[in-house]
């Protein structure tokens, strides 16, 4: 597909329809928990996805890159991928999806606040600045409610350690020599030393299993072939066809469907301090990305 310089018809239903599936799989996560240690699922997700990606990249004739330049690189952002996702799985183990995925998804206003200082060309402008304490100002009163459900201090606090991890991923793509390699590339150093990592830990956070059933292990396989490996490097071809910036405003959509989706699917209660919260966050990151460049997903 050519080159467009605006989101079209096909590009919007696309997003919109990426944006619902990284929400539902917040869902499939916390559901899967009550089947595995969370960090186990985390592990098993990467090593399905280490498979999944570089069998694609095998297909595709893409090159396999580990030299000396981006070793180093490579191996930190597979480490900062473990620390997002060890955070990401237990929040979700120990608070409600509503909870988890307003304070995740504010990654974009920790990767504006780093970038002003870190980025060239990222300085925060008026509109950005406002988008920012916004999206603050939703997270500290998602935060602070204690009422809604599962309310876990420790799990607000480690979804905030997930969304800070991701925005550190961003950075370091963003500003290190693993920028020189493909999407595909990056996302295999993330899994691969994800894949070791996370197995070689899971055993410090309990017992590997929870008496998994089926529905455990088809939410495995859906993150690690559906979000992991097809998902994301979906939305990497988006990035080529359509303006990054276009693409990123659509990150506000994915925790209005997470919070939709842990009260319809769930029963999580959500009042309105969660919603307040979330309208802050949703158009704060709207503010944020009006020019923003690449955003990966979480």
């Amino acid at each position: 597909m050519e080159r467009k310089d605006q989101i079209d018809l096909f590009g919007t239903t696309a997003l919109v329809i990426f944006a619902f599936t990284l929400a539902f799989n917040q869902v499939v996560i916390k559901v899967t928990n009550d089947g595995f240690n969370p960090v186990f699922a985390a592990a098993l997700r990467s090593i399905i996805g280490v498979a999944a990606v570089a069998g694609w990249m095998w297909l595709r004739r893409l090159p396999f890159v580990f030299n000396r330049r981006t070793f180093g690189s490579g191996i930190l952002v597979g480490l900062l991928f473990c620390a997002e996702f060890i955070c990401l799985y237990n929040a979700l183990d120990l608070t409600t999806v509503a909870r988890a995925s307003v304070i995740f998804y504010s990654m974009p206003v920790w990767l504006a606040l780093a970038g002003h200082f870190l980025l060239p060309g990222e300085g925060l402008t008026r509109r950005r600045m406002v988008g920012l304490v916004l999206a603050m100002i939703g997270v500290a009163w998602a935060v602070s409610d204690r009422q809604a459900g599962e309310a876990s201090l420790l799990g607000d606090v480690l979804a905030l350690g997930a969304a800070l991890g991701w925005a550190g991923i961003v950075l370091v793509v963003r500003v290190t020599p693993v920028s020189e390699l493909r999407p595909e590339m990056q996302l295999l150093w993330q899994l691969i030393v994800s894949a070791v990592i996370l197995l070689a830990v899971a055993p410090l956070f309990g017992a590997l299993t929870r008496e998994p059933e089926a529905i455990h292990y088809a939410g495995i396989a859906f993150q690690a072939l559906g979000v992991v490996s097809a998902g994301y490097l979906f939305w990497f071809w988006l990035m080529t066809v359509y303006p990054a910036s276009a693409v990123a405003s659509f990150s506000f959509l994915s925790p209005v469907f997470s919070v939709l989706m842990g009260w319809a699917l769930l029963g999580e209660q959500v009042g309105l301090t969660i919603w307040g919260a979330l309208a802050l966050v949703a158009v704060g990151l709207v503010l944020i990305n009006r020019r923003s460049r690449r955003v990966p997903p979480g």
